[in-house]
């Protein structure tokens, strides 16, 4: 019987791949078989990554890259294929905020710096957007390929404090279903567009707000903790089921989907 999960000899390409959720599923789909393309903007991290992953067994490599210049994408898909001849997954998991895109608790939307909301536009959004359009051109011509797109709890519900990175976010879910759409339409049902949306993992870029120095949480975190029905953060490695199901042929008649993996948080309300 033919395992829908197989993901073995696959070749998927992770922006954002030396970020913490990046590096753990990177390492989680080289384990299960996949070839992985860490795509990041620090070469010495990404070579510690593909090295520790090769050190395990697994399939592995570096590009740098930088997510909105559309040359350099460009040039990252051209290498890819030029060296295994294939690319079966894209993954979007570059992102990040700034402290001017969000307006804290003694703030208000005066204090909103337009130029840093517009730049996490640009880093989330445009940041998905352009990766998109390199790596659908050869799963066209492949006639098979799929996009899993990260969007956020803050996509599903105005969160407070992080305006900049809501909105972008927002714009990914949307970006989603539209290009789900719009791929199948044109190049046919062999092409996927999905989406998963975490709830609140410990990053480096969170770290701070969620977390004291001795490891406790900050009120922040505590408001998180009170609104998620599991009571707890999520780990980086319960991203992974969902990334490889949705990267599988078990999913092959999953497309324009957001897929929480948020332990209750966006079932729960008081």
């Amino acid at each position: 019987m033919n395992n829908l999960f197989n993901i073995t000899d696959k070749v998927v390409a992770i922006t954002g791949g030396c970020g913490i959720l990046g590096t753990t599923i990177g390492k989680y789909l080289a384990e299960n078989g996949a070839t992985v393309i860490m795509l990041d903007r620090v070469p010495e991290e990404g070579i510690k990554r593909v090295k520790a992953i090769e050190d395990t067994g697994g399939k592995a490599d570096f590009l740098l890259t930088d997510v909105l210049n559309t040359d350099v994408v460009e040039k990252n898909v051209d290498d890819i294929i030029a060296k295994y001849g294939q690319v079966d997954a894209l993954l979007n998991a570059a992102g990040g905020n700034l402290k001017g895109a969000t307006i804290a608790p003694d703030q208000t939307i005066f204090d909103l710096n337009p130029e840093d909301f517009q730049k996490v536009l640009n880093l989330n959004l445009t940041g998905t957007v352009i990766p998109s359009q390199a790596f659908l051109r050869p799963m066209v011509k492949q006639k098979k390929g799929c996009i899993v797109n990260f969007s956020s709890m803050a996509a599903f519900r105005p969160l407070t404090r992080v305006c900049g990175y809501a909105a972008a976010k927002a714009g990914i879910s949307n970006f989603t279903a539209y290009l789900a759409a719009e791929c199948a339409k044109k190049f046919g049902d062999g092409i996927r567009v999905n989406a998963i949306a975490p709830g609140f993992f410990i990053t480096n870029q969170n770290r701070a707000l969620l977390t004291n120095p001795d490891g406790t949480l900050t009120p922040r975190g505590q408001d998180v903790i009170r609104q998620t029905p599991f009571g707890r953060m999520g780990e980086p490695e319960e991203l992974c089921g969902t990334i490889h199901y949705l990267i599988s042929d078990a999913a092959k008649f999953v497309s324009g989907i957001v897929v929480p993996v948020d332990g209750g948080f966006n079932a729960f309300s008081l």
